[in-house]
């Protein structure tokens, strides 16, 4: 009787053992899955901020040039910071390009790089993140120049008047 106690007891703690490694392996399994579900997480998060930065890069950029083909007069202007574009105090009722400054969509923080005109003023914009773009080919024709740029920092967002 004592024997049989002895290798019931036994087998049970091999069992356990067993519950245990499976347990182990399981939880190893779980941390790979979600770790390999926040990478994958992670980098939808960063094309979709890159095609927000597209989509805002050319609002800013067509903005700018708003204001510089209704700058009354002869001699076109362009704006002399981004504020001007929330309000154009040039003309009896101000006019309003933007509707607010947007922040960076790369750094998530207000700022950017500016582009100054040969003649003064805004041209232009361009993220201040040395990030490496997803996106390397296939751009719109007016953005050809962003093709395999290597960080946001050299993607232009700069209005160029048409030459007459």
């Amino acid at each position: 009787m004592l024997i049989g106690k002895h290798q019931q007891s036994h087998s049970s703690t091999y069992q356990s053992g067993y519950i245990l490694l499976g347990l182990l392996i399981l939880i190893m399994l779980a941390g790979y899955a979600l770790a390999a579900a926040g990478t994958k997480f992670s980098e939808a998060r960063k094309r979709e901020r890159e095609q927000e930065l597209l989509k805002v890069g050319d609002t800013i950029r067509k903005a700018i040039g708003n204001y510089y083909n209704q700058t009354p007069g002869v001699v076109k202007q362009y704006p002399p910071n981004l504020e001007a574009l929330l309000k154009d105090e040039r003309f009896p009722q101000a006019k309003r390009y933007l509707r607010k400054l947007y922040l960076d969509p790369v750094t998530q923080r207000e700022g950017w790089g500016i582009l100054e005109a040969p003649s003064g003023g805004v041209m232009g914009i361009y993220s201040l993140s040395a990030a490496k773009p997803y996106k390397t080919q296939n751009f719109r024709l007016m953005y050809r120049h962003f093709e395999n740029k290597k960080y946001y920092g050299e993607w232009y967002f700069a209005y160029v008047p048409a030459v007459q």
